[in-house]
């Protein structure tokens, strides 16, 4: 497949991950995302979590290194997200297409994984970057829904 036809056939990608990333470096991500993200960023809409880790990691360099449309989306309010998240809302607020809030008065599990639906609902695939060593129930959720979907998705270790 080349990077013209993923620019035909997927419009929409949902990312999902770990928010445990401090086990590699920043250029160790920058490696894996021009590798697993620039193939579909021409043309594309991104749908990330509010959250740290992965989510914020792929916000700051899908917004600096690509022109793709962005949504980030909480769970709750992006107020109610870490700080690391809210930061770097803040440092792409001018490359990021919309924000939502999807208003859970409680951050638990079901409140992220309703979030998580709703980004793979409005996908056409999903991108995961699990927790190479850990299972992470959010990334995998968020994974195996989207099978059930029936959408493709990619599975990236980290």
């Amino acid at each position: 497949m080349t990077t013209h036809d993923t620019e035909l056939i997927l419009q929409t990608v949902a990312v999902t991950g770990t928010r445990r990333t401090g086990h590699r470096t920043i250029a160790e991500y920058t490696s894996l995302f021009e590798r697993y993200l620039a193939p579909f960023a021409p043309g594309a809409h991104f749908y990330i979590g509010g959250a740290a880790g992965i989510d914020s990691l792929t916000l700051l360099w899908i917004a600096g290194r690509t022109s793709a449309r962005i949504t980030v989306v909480a769970p709750g309010t992006m107020d109610q997200q870490p700080a690391e998240a809210q930061q770097a809302v803040a440092r792409t607020r001018d490359r990021v297409t919309e924000i939502v809030e999807l208003g859970a008065s409680e951050l638990r599990t079901t409140a992220y994984h309703a979030r998580n639906r709703w980004m793979v609902d409005r996908a056409q695939m999903t991108i995961g970057f699990p927790h190479a060593t850990e299972p992470s129930a959010g990334t995998w959720q968020t994974i195996n829904y989207t099978a059930e979907q029936g959408k493709p998705r990619l599975i990236v270790p980290v």
